[in-house]
């Protein structure tokens, strides 16, 4: 699309950068934070660290074509664009779409991709001043998909601004699901198991007691309070993961390093110790102004029952608790997470093909499952693992919470322990 050039200072200009470090952080960050959804994982130095790590370069199938709209030297609207040579590490799956494509002898790559690399957080993608900013930001994307040839455009995570710009940009709306824990003004850990069906509950605690019976303790760092051995131990954890799924990590380990430095205040690790030796890990990412809380990666380098659950879910919720914030999100996927707590919550996502015949094809897809998905959110609420209460339970419930509370202590007491007990061996 190359930079457009004009006299007039009114004008507005469309860049594409083969960089994110092209752009100006100040900008970029102060127009990401008077949007409808900002999340950290938006911020440049973020994105960047991606691209300067080599985790998200043309190398690994993301060639930057980073899109911004100028007015003299006012950032009016900007997104993280990619041109991509495959369709790992998005979240939301065209692998059948790919092979439909190569089955009529059509290429489908290269796409074009706005997302965040790796990242399947809900947040706004095109970020803008205003909504007239955005709908030329969303018309941009659309120029550019058809000057580079590519098959389509697809923007993942977006949110309702997002969402109404491209649908007048003639895109289709694809919708998901994901699970997350809301607050609900729980006291303690405790309190929010004792909202929970006795059940989910019983299971919760007996997972965490066969834990810590194991002799593991957890301890929590964030911010600058992680060393550069936490971060070398955790990602031993991160890369054993992937080499259990037969995989290569997404993420460099440099990755790790410039988010250690530029961004320490948006990360929390949890990790996992027996007779006093770290042998898991996993790192949740914060939004400290927003008190919201990402799971993002987890990794042991010794297997024990139930410790994926207790570092993942349990310690991260009980964490969010004990420091006020509002929201956790578990990750992509997993029906699992709802009898830990974590809920039903809707995702969209925006996509058009330039091949009229496979738009046609792919718009009666998505409308099938929007309305399948629309159900299945539906019927998932239904089984909600939390407890209605009424009038009639009030006391059952007060019950709940004395057991909750008496029995969270027995584990924290177990912990407490075997703390003592590794301390004194050392």
């Amino acid at each position: 699309m190359g930079d457009s050039n004009s006299a007039n200072e009114n004008s507005i200009v469309i860049r594409v950068d083969d960089s994110p470090a092209a752009l100006p952080d100040a900008q970029w960050d102060a127009l990401l934070a008077t949007q409808a959804r900002p999340t950290p994982f938006m911020r440049l130095a973020y994105l960047r660290a991606l691209h300067t790590s080599g985790s998200a370069v043309a190398a690994t199938g993301w060639q930057p074509q980073f899109v911004s709209l100028w007015r003299g030297d006012e950032l009016l609207a900007a997104c993280p664009a990619y041109l991509k040579a495959h369709s790992y590490g998005e979240y939301v799956f065209d692998w059948a779409w790919a092979d439909a494509y190569h089955r009529h002898g059509l290429s489908y790559y290269p796409k074009l991709l706005v997302a965040v690399p790796f990242t399947p957080v809900p947040g706004s993608r095109l970020l803008a001043v205003d909504d007239d900013a955005r709908a030329l930001l969303a018309q941009a994307l659309r120029a550019l998909a058809k000057e580079t040839d590519a098959s389509s455009l697809h923007v993942l995570f977006g949110d309702d601004a997002d969402q109404a710009a491209l649908a007048q940009a003639g895109c289709t709306a694809r919708h998901g699901v994901q699970f997350h824990w809301t607050a609900n003004g729980d006291a303690d850990f405790a309190a929010f198991l004792a909202r929970l069906h006795r059940d989910k509950r019983k299971k919760i605690q007996q997972e965490q007691r066969r834990v810590r019976e194991a002799g593991v303790v957890f301890e929590a760092r964030a911010g600058t309070g992680m060393t550069g051995e936490d971060w070398d131990f955790f990602y031993r954890c991160y890369q054993q993961t992937y080499r259990e799924h037969h995989s290569t990590p997404y993420l460099k380990r440099d990755f790790f390093k410039r988010m250690a430095a530029e961004m320490p205040e948006h990360w929390l690790m949890f990790t996992a110790r027996r007779e006093g030796q770290p042998i898991a890990m996993s790192l949740i990412a914060l939004d400290p102004s927003r008190r919201a809380a990402f799971g993002r990666y987890w990794g042991a380098v010794e297997h024990i029952p139930n410790l994926h659950f207790d570092a993942c879910y349990y310690q991260p919720l009980a964490w969010c608790i004990a420091h006020g914030y509002r929201r956790f999100e578990g990750g992509a996927q997993g029906e699992h997470k709802m009898a830990r707590g974590l809920m039903p919550t809707p995702t969209a996502s925006s996509h058009w093909l330039a091949h009229p015949s496979f738009a046609d094809a792919v718009d009666e897809f998505l409308a099938r499952e929007g309305e399948a998905m629309s159900g299945y959110i539906d019927e998932l609420n239904e089984h909600a693992p939390f407890k209605r209460p009424g009038a009639a339970d009030a006391a059952a419930q007060t019950k709940d919470v004395a057991d909750a509370a008496a029995q969270t202590k027995d584990v924290a007491d177990a912990a407490a322990q075997t703390k003592d007990a590794a301390d004194a061996a050392s």
